[in-house]
């Protein structure tokens, strides 16, 4: 058991997960990935990223320098994919309702100096970041980690379009940042809106750069 992974995980497995996250899932995608130098090389980090395909998430894990604890949606985690998920130190996350057990689970790989990856939007959809839920900020609040925003583009096919060949997918790292620490639920408020704010800029700017008008 390593100190960065959720307990019952295998430190070996995961890696072999990130090589394969970073070769055979990127066949079928140009993969580019830009400002990864700003992870933070130790230390809890937050990392936050929007969510427009199943792709996103396989692309993303062994996109970073250090190994990613990823919440990911309760309805994965069945039969022999939930088990390799769980070996692979990924926690399993209810969507719309309280669900403390994985919040718990993530707050003590970042207390560990772990590193803990969410979709904050809480379902996978167009990937602007138009809400977040809170478990982010709630986790970097309380852990004193770092927030690491990530945006993600070219794994969702347009509408109406066929099947593309070898799409160009975009991988942008922002700079990290600290949310404030005032107590209360209208802090949590604030520090959740900052979250999704800082993801939504990065988003844009990454369309920006790919020449999408959204």
């Amino acid at each position: 058991m390593s100190a960065s992974l959720p307990d019952g995980a295998l430190p070996w497995l995961h890696d072999v997960g990130r090589w394969i996250s970073r070769v055979p899932v990127r066949t079928p995608y140009r993969v580019r990935l830009h400002g990864v130098s700003r992870m933070p090389l130790e230390g809890p980090v937050v990392v936050v990223a929007n969510h427009s395909s199943m792709v996103d998430g396989p692309i993303l894990f062994g996109s970073f320098p250090r190994r990613v604890v990823f919440l990911i949606k309760q309805e994965m985690f069945k039969g022999v994919v939930g088990t390799l998920l769980r070996k692979l130190g990924q926690l399993a996350v209810r969507r719309g309702e309280p669900d403390r057990a994985p919040l718990l689970a993530a707050q003590k790989v970042l207390r560990a100096g772990g590193v803990v990856g969410v979709f904050p939007e809480g379902t996978r959809g167009a990937g602007d970041v138009a809400e977040a839920q809170a478990g982010a900020a709630w986790l970097a609040r309380s852990t004193g980690a770092v927030v690491v925003p990530v945006a993600c583009r070219g794994t969702l096919r347009p509408a109406g379009t066929r099947r593309r060949f070898r799409p160009v997918v975009d991988v942008l790292v922002g700079e990290p940042f600290e949310l404030p620490t005032d107590r209360g639920r209208q802090a949590l408020v604030k520090a959740t809106e900052q979250v999704r704010d800082r993801l939504a800029t990065l988003v844009a700017e990454l369309d920006s750069q790919r020449g999408e008008a959204r």
